[in-house]
């Protein structure tokens, strides 16, 4: 009979190592649902955020990383007639483009006549009282990006004109688009503004 205990002895070890193995088992399988569902609910939060976006009539824009400092290209000081009556007012404009990087100003140099061209037309049709104020230097700011950009865009510079919005939102949309549409230019900086 000393046989008998002995027996009972293994399936008792057994019956103790089996749910230890469960309660393993069902740690994993709970950590295992949780990361889905946090994975989940964070990928229903990304797409709700970019439909919200575009239902409120924004682009969805991806936005391109610089991966070092800017460039500055200075362009040469412009002298503009206004489009004030009479004709009698002018601006003389000194114009930085930021870029993206030092490989940038090589691309940006081979339509350098026709981004100055643009941003002379675009000048000669403010006024002097638009001009002086803040709100219509971001603008303008803004409406010379878009045109510095111009002959980097996929149609090859068929943008359609835009019209005049809240200097805030012209100014970061176009930037953003500019980015996205892999311009080189990404900003537009003043070192003189004289509106005489």
């Amino acid at each position: 009979m000393a046989t008998k205990p002995d027996a009972a002895k293994p399936d008792a070890a057994e019956e103790v190592k089996a749910p230890a193995k469960s309660k393993k088992l069902l740690i994993i399988a709970l950590a295992g649902v949780l990361v889905l569902a946090l994975a989940g609910g964070g990928a229903w939060f990304f797409f709700a955020k970019q439909k919200a976006a575009t239902e409120d009539g924004e682009e969805a824009v991806q936005v391109v990383e610089q991966k070092g400092p800017p460039t500055f290209m200075p362009l040469d000081n412009m002298v503009v007639n206004l489009a004030d009556p009479g004709g009698e007012r002018v601006a003389q404009i000194g114009i930085t483009l930021e870029l993206m990087d030092a490989k940038a100003t090589e691309k940006v140099k081979m339509y350098l006549p026709a981004i100055r061209s643009g941003i002379l037309i675009l000048i000669s049709q403010r006024t002097a009282e638009e001009l002086l104020q803040r709100e219509g230097k971001e603008l303008l700011a803004a409406d010379i990006l878009s045109e510095a950009s111009r002959p980097f865009l996929p149609e090859g510079g068929n943008a359609k004109p835009k019209p005049k919005k809240d200097a805030d939102k012209a100014k970061k949309k176009t930037s953003d688009k500019a980015a996205a549409d892999g311009s080189p230019v990404r900003g537009v900086l003043f070192s003189s503004f004289i509106v005489q």
